[in-house]
């Protein structure tokens, strides 16, 4: 049930940004994610794709004068880590050829009437860039001995 709630608050989340559909300025976990995505001019439900082995789909995302900004809307009560994000920001500057220590990183989670936000070291960064692109060439290579 908190699953298939968790999926239609998304989705409602969804519609409401595309639509430039703000809702009332609250604390509200909603309200205030659906309202700074719109604010912030965010894409919402954007694949990230570096490979058919490295990818992901971020919650609302943005880029614009050198800032990269992430934001994750949590339903669920269990505890969060900004790891899905900073992974996030790895496949977008893999995937966009950005260097993290060119751009500047804003990662946001919304959850639990609350926002975390977080601006990671690019070091950071660039370790996840580089355990992607070596996990993905050690994918590869063991799908080719499978042929």
């Amino acid at each position: 049930m908190a699953t298939l709630r968790g999926t239609e608050l998304h989705e409602f989340a969804y519609n409401a940004i595309r639509l430039g559909i703000r809702l009332p300025s609250s604390k509200k976990t909603l309200n205030m994610y659906i309202n700074d995505a719109i604010g912030f001019r965010m894409n919402v439900e954007q694949p990230l794709y570096y490979s058919e082995n490295a990818f992901g789909t971020a919650d609302s995302i943005s880029f614009r004068k050198g800032i990269l900004r992430i934001h994750d809307l949590k339903t669920g009560q269990s505890s969060v880590s900004m790891h899905q994000l900073e992974v996030y920001a790895a496949l977008f500057c893999l995937e966009y050829h950005k260097k993290p220590s060119d751009i500047k990183i804003l990662l946001r989670i919304y959850q639990s009437d609350k926002v975390i936000c977080y601006e990671p070291p690019a070091e950071d960064i660039l370790l996840i860039m580089d355990k992607i692109i070596r996990f993905d060439k050690k994918i590869e290579e063991i799908k080719m001995e499978e042929i």
